[in-house]
């Protein structure tokens, strides 16, 4: 694409943050257009969306075109997002969800294998064209589907109501009278920052492990990043297999894992070890962080309220959009400036944090529940 266009390589990455921007937006307008037109209909407007920008791509006669296909590209995917979440969240239970962010790993492993194919064929453009045609078959799925959306929408999950970590769905009330923002409830800006580190750590690894790999470990580039598949499979066999694991341990017993799992592998990463430790720190942090988003994203209602959740869905999603774009470019600035040796120290102080937050929200919903418990059992003595 670079040559056919005559364009700079830095071009690519004005590209995802059109993209990025335009995932961020709608993810924070996803609560209130959900609210008005409901998940289905948004589900399939965003899955047009990005079936034409991806169609335009594959048209594009100058660079021009693919600023401007970014951006629906970027606005159906943030919203897509947003609502497919907050919909198995609150009408599914943990192991559906868990499959839902497996697939996107299959997903993501099909998109570079397309490509590939289509380069063989000696064209990017029929990569950007097959993938279009997907989404447009998917497009005319949820076209025919539409009614499912509407039956089982507003079912909710009956765990909901037996979890003892569930928050009383009734509105909070600030002194004035009017209902509190969701945004000013308690511990959602803890469980905002958990979304904007995850989705840091999990891209960071991504992208720059292979240079750390290559230069501190002297490992061959092309083993490298044959590594950093293996950290994106343990990724997606993970949440698989999370699934499964889910009938027997609650999200929050499988966030705490998942987070002592990633700090580990990223300790392996730190400490003067042989090469094969780093190897097995790189699949051990992908299978610990397997649980942690899905897992996240789940406890949404139950911490928040089923009338809060929809909006807080949004937030995160927009801030875990900004965690992915922000934080990578900040490690390796960090590393250019020292060295690339930054890298798996901030995989451990980020891994800390995200635990450390974690239990903070824990502590903090077990008293809540605490409270209402009692309050409860007063209500019921004095009737």
């Amino acid at each position: 694409m670079q040559k056919e266009f005559h364009a700079p390589l830095e071009t690519a990455g004005w590209l995802y943050t059109t993209i990025a921007a335009g995932t961020i937006v709608s993810s924070l307008a996803s609560g209130k257009m959900i609210a008005k037109f409901g998940t289905g209909k948004i589900t399939l407007v965003s899955c047009l969306m990005t079936a034409a920008a991806l169609f335009g791509y594959s048209q594009s006669p100058s660079l021009v075109w693919l600023v401007l296909c970014a951006i629906p590209l970027g606005l159906g995917g943030g919203s897509v997002d947003a609502g497919l979440n907050h919909y198995v969240a609150a009408n599914y239970k943990a192991h559906h969800m868990s499959w839902l962010h497996c697939f996107w790993g299959v997903g993501a492993t099909m998109g570079p294998v397309i490509m590939a194919n289509a380069m063989g064929d000696g064209s990017w453009r029929g990569g950007y064209g097959t993938v279009a045609a997907i989404q447009f078959g998917l497009a005319i799925v949820l076209l025919l589907t539409l009614p499912l959306w509407k039956k089982n929408n507003g079912n909710g999950r009956q765990e909901n109501l037996d979890n003892d970590n569930a928050i009383d769905d009734s509105p909070v009330i600030e002194e004035g009278g009017a209902p509190k923002h969701p945004l000013r409830l308690k511990g959602v800006k803890f469980s905002l920052l958990s979304f904007l580190l995850y989705c840091g750590i999990e891209v960071t690894v991504g992208l720059w492990g292979s240079s750390y790999l290559v230069e501190l470990k002297d490992l061959p580039a092309s083993v490298a990043a044959q590594w950093v598949s293996m950290y994106y499979g343990g990724i997606t066999v993970g949440r698989f297999i999370t699934g499964f694991v889910t009938f027997k341990l609650s999200n929050r017993m499988l966030i705490r894992i998942g987070q002592m799992t990633a700090l580990s592998g990223a300790a392996l990463l730190v400490l003067p070890l042989p090469q094969a430790f780093s190897l097995a720190g790189f699949l051990i942090i992908g299978l610990g962080l397997a649980p942690i988003y899905p897992c996240l994203l789940h406890e949404t209602p139950v911490r928040f309220g089923q009338k809060n959740a929809q909006t807080i869905m949004g937030y995160q999603m927009a801030v875990a959009y900004t965690g992915s774009t922000l934080v990578p470019p900040i490690v390796g600035f960090l590393a250019v400036t020292f060295s690339i040796g930054v890298f798996p120290y901030y995989l451990v102080a980020t891994a800390a944090v995200m635990l450390i937050l974690s239990e903070r929200l824990n502590v903090y919903f077990h008293r809540r529940n605490q409270i209402s418990h009692r309050r409860n059992q007063v209500s019921s003595r004095q009737a």
